[in-house]
């Protein structure tokens, strides 16, 4: 298999490692569910020990999040789990612990309602809630951010990371940022998940992002709809979107696509993702004009899956190396 079918981050300088699926993780399914086998079968990542923060936001709730130490002067890699995700979750930790190997110190933030910051704060987050990391990151130790900020994010937090970047990346020390595998396009990922092909990953994210929020106190007939609902559409549509002001799921994802911020990013950025991913296909990507923001670089592999990218180069999934050695390419982070 060919390292890249297809790049756009030549302007990037980075002269990233070749990509070969490992066996026996061979096509985009198998690719994406690894991480899932292997917590079964107890060879999860371990636990990444840090402190605890509980960051304040402007509406009186906090965030959960967790700080692991590196050394001084480096910039603070924050990193930004998916749907239904948390600290815990295993792209998050393998991320982590490459990052803080590598040197950064590294914040794991826990959207709201996510994991530990479950009850810390009135509703839940979604594909655009961005205002949240701003709060959050606003009341970090300004000692924390002395060699700057680095970025990762995962999926659906990768919608969010670029978002973020597009709106508030001038009121931070924002040095680079890495997009993994990321729903550019919200509304068509989410058709996309309703193929055939896909009824086992759809069945079971629905289940994961309705007890999510079975905690969530809910206004109206939101409860009912809660466990009326078969699709995430639906989800969105008759939970996701009234709870957050939009008009309905198509207003929830047309406001929210990262695609229509992507031109607005000043700091490098660099989106990976994979012709095989069975969750998020790569017409978004073909869609977007790349030469119109040369801050922008795109690694579309032929392989990896959904946030996979499990490689003969060793246990470390080829995004993580990649991602380090696209920090280190930065100006003043090698």
């Amino acid at each position: 298999m060919s390292h890249l079918e297809e790049s756009r981050a030549e302007p990037l300088r980075v002269n990233f490692p070749q990509f070969q699926e490992r066996a026996p993780w061979f096509g985009g399914d198998l690719q994406t569910l690894r991480n899932f086998f292997a917590r079964r079968m107890g060879r999860g990542p371990g636990v990444l020990p840090g402190e605890q923060l509980k960051l304040p936001l402007s509406d009186g709730g906090k965030l959960a999040a967790r700080l692991t130490k590196g050394e001084p002067n480096m910039p603070l890699a924050v990193v930004i789990h998916g749907l239904t995700g948390c600290e815990a979750a295993t792209n998050v930790v393998v991320a982590a612990q490459h990052l803080n190997g590598l040197g950064y110190s590294v914040l794991r933030i826990n959207l709201r309602g996510a994991g530990p910051s479950a009850g810390l704060a009135k509703g839940h987050y979604h594909a655009g809630r961005t205002k949240d990391l701003y709060d959050g990151l606003s009341s970090l130790d300004p000692a924390l951010m002395r060699g700057g900020m680095i970025f990762m994010g995962f999926s659906l937090g990768g919608n969010m990371l670029l978002k973020f970047l597009a709106e508030s990346e001038k009121d931070f020390p924002v040095r680079a940022a890495v997009a993994v595998s990321t729903p550019i396009d919200l509304a068509e990922s989410a058709a996309r998940l309703l193929l055939r092909r896909n009824c086992l990953y759809h069945h079971w994210l629905l289940k994961r992002m309705k007890d999510e929020w079975r905690d969530t106190p809910l206004k109206g007939n939101a409860a009912k709809a809660l466990e009326e609902v078969t699709s995430i559409i639906q989800f969105d549509d008759r939970i996701v979107a009234p709870a957050n002001g939009f008009k309905g799921a198509s207003d929830y994802y047309k406001k929210n696509s990262a695609a229509q911020f992507l031109k607005r990013i000043s700091a490098p950025t660099l989106l990976i993702h994979a012709q095989n991913d069975p969750w998020i296909g790569t017409a978004p990507y073909a869609r977007f004009d790349w030469p119109s923001n040369p801050n922008l670089g795109l690694l579309m592999l032929p392989g990896g899956g959904h946030v996979g990218f499990h490689s003969i180069n060793g246990p470390t999934p080829w995004h993580c190396i990649s991602a380090g050695k696209f920090f280190e390419s930065i100006s003043g982070l090698a």
